[in-house]
């Protein structure tokens, strides 16, 4: 007879191999993750699209304060991909029916868990390089002014941290595999098309944050509580995690007090980024608007003087720049004419309004926006050369005559490519027939007419029309001179278009 004696099982679980088991453990899943198609496919349209659009939202001169927030909204997509990815991940054994081989190993389904929520930290970091790199990028161009917030630029990874780790925890209270492709589905079409139906309240629950407006303003007075709603976003994250760990069996006291932990960041954080702007703030607009003498600092060149608020001291130079081409090729007092250029803005509305600036009465004082480069560059020479010309900006936007034909000359005469700034200074883009010059305050009228002369000074020798304009400078800025005479005095055809002002 043979006795069998049966031995205990001695494990060879040495203390800390479990936690060296989920780094493990983690560090496969981390690069199971980062290489999903799904994921590959995300960092690359998301890296191509900030790449292809880098710089073309500011032409060239960011706003850093503008900068910080356009980094939120492409990380979206990375987050909806590690959502579907994780997901997926963390239901691989039960697809594949290979469940009840883990119950053999070191790991408790819950330590599963924590490996899989640390890949999705893996990929909110490579995000967070992303968001980096795009914010670095404007932040070292010549032109960059102003200041990004640190919280403004944590939304891009925190948005992917919380898609990926609500995506784990979808897998601990549904254990279908469609459940993340749908919600992927719902998420896209919420961001298509409910992203504006939420108000000022409301709209800070959403993971990003956008703004209806294309208004920069200082820094100081933007009024977003971008460092309550990162604390909204870490907060929610951890929940979703921990839930997932919770949910798993991780009933530990550690876990138990982080999950306690992470609501109240989310309670603290998703209250206070709702309790409105301050009075202070508010007082502060109202100054800035009104009153931006008292804020503001104003310099000295060649004897105009150039007003702006404290981040925007570097643009002096280049509205200078401008200031000097539109008075070289003026005549009369205006070639030496002082002006008071000074920086304006809207903000007693905040980030949510986009009311136009009233033009200024006050002689020989010129308006100037807070954004720069392309469009807004020959805006700003027209409303140099209106001043120049009608004596101050409330007279230059009433003006409808013959007039408008010198404006437009000082104001395309000095650039390299006149007929393109012709075109991106016109409401409707056009180059012939009648159209409404933009300007920084009020717009200016064009008639057809005019514009048939403008192009043919356009077209001659840049030295000899200013000979022309400097000498025939009384008779083409008097009130109510019409194209046709311009037209004489500059040796040009005489237009055949109307010459009648828009009613």
């Amino acid at each position: 007879m043979t006795t069998v004696v049966e031995r205990p099982v001695v494990s060879d679980v040495r203390p800390g191999s479990s936690g060296a088991a989920v780094a493990a453990l983690a560090l496969f899943e981390t690069r199971r993750l980062l290489t999903r198609l799904p994921v590959i496919i995300a960092f690359l349209v998301y890296v191509g699209w900030t790449v292809w659009r880098g710089g073309k939202a500011w032409d060239g001169y960011p706003a850093l304060q503008d900068a910080d927030r356009a980094t939120q909204a492409a990380p979206m997509l990375v987050g909806l991909a590690v959502l579907l990815s994780v997901n997926l991940a963390a239901l691989r054994s039960r697809r594949h029916g290979t469940e009840h081989h883990f119950s053999v190993l070191v790991l408790p389904p819950w330590r599963r868990t924590v490996a899989h929520a640390l890949s999705v930290v893996a990929a909110a970091l490579l995000t967070a390089v992303c968001v980096a790199a795009q914010f670095g990028r404007e932040a070292l161009r010549p032109g960059a002014i102003g200041h990004g917030s640190a919280a403004e630029l944590l939304v891009g990874p925190l948005t992917v941290l919380l898609a990926g780790l609500a995506g784990l925890l979808m897998t601990q209270l549904v254990r279908s595999a469609l459940a993340a492709p749908l919600t992927v589905v719902f998420f896209l079409l919420l961001f298509l098309f409910g992203a504006g139906m939420s108000d000022g309240t409301t709209r800070w629950f959403m993971p990003v944050v956008d703004e209806p407006t294309t208004n920069t303003m200082p820094s100081d007075l933007m009024g977003r509580p971008a460092a309550w709603h990162a604390l909204y976003l870490a907060g929610l994250a951890l929940c979703a995690g921990l839930a997932a760990v919770l949910a798993a069996g991780g009933r530990k006291p550690l876990v138990m007090a982080g999950v306690a932990g992470a609501v109240a960041m989310t309670l603290v954080g998703g209250v206070a980024q709702t309790g409105g702007d301050s009075p202070e703030l508010v007082r502060a607009r109202e100054r800035a608007t009104v009153h931006p003498v008292q804020v503001q600092t104003c310099v000295r060149r060649d004897g105009s003087a150039y007003c702006a608020f404290p981040e925007w001291g570097p643009r002096v130079a280049d509205w200078a720049g401008v200031v000097d081409r539109v008075r070289s090729l003026a005549g009369g007092s205006a070639h030496d004419q002082d002006l008071v250029v000074r920086q304006r803005i809207e903000a007693r509305y905040g980030l949510s309004g986009d009311s136009a600036l009233l033009p200024l009465e006050r002689p020989h004082e010129v308006t100037v926006g807070t954004r720069w480069g392309g469009n807004r560059v020959p805006e700003f020479s027209a409303a140099v050369a209106g001043v120049l010309v009608a004596g101050n900006e409330k007279a230059s936007t009433s003006m409808c005559d013959g007039r408008m034909v010198t404006v437009m000359w000082l104001a395309l005469g000095r650039e390299s490519d006149p007929m393109a700034a012709l075109r991106r200074v016109r409401l409707d883009d056009s180059v012939t027939g009648s159209a409404f010059v933009l300007q920084p305050t009020e717009g200016m009228y064009m008639t057809a007419a005019q514009t048939e002369v403008l192009r043919e000074l356009l077209d001659q020798p840049r030295d000899e029309v200013t000979a022309r304009v400097k000498s025939h400078w009384a008779e083409l800025t008097e009130p109510k001179v019409t194209a046709a005479r311009a037209a004489r005095l500059l040796g040009v055809p005489a237009p055949e278009g109307d010459d009648k002002c828009f009613e």
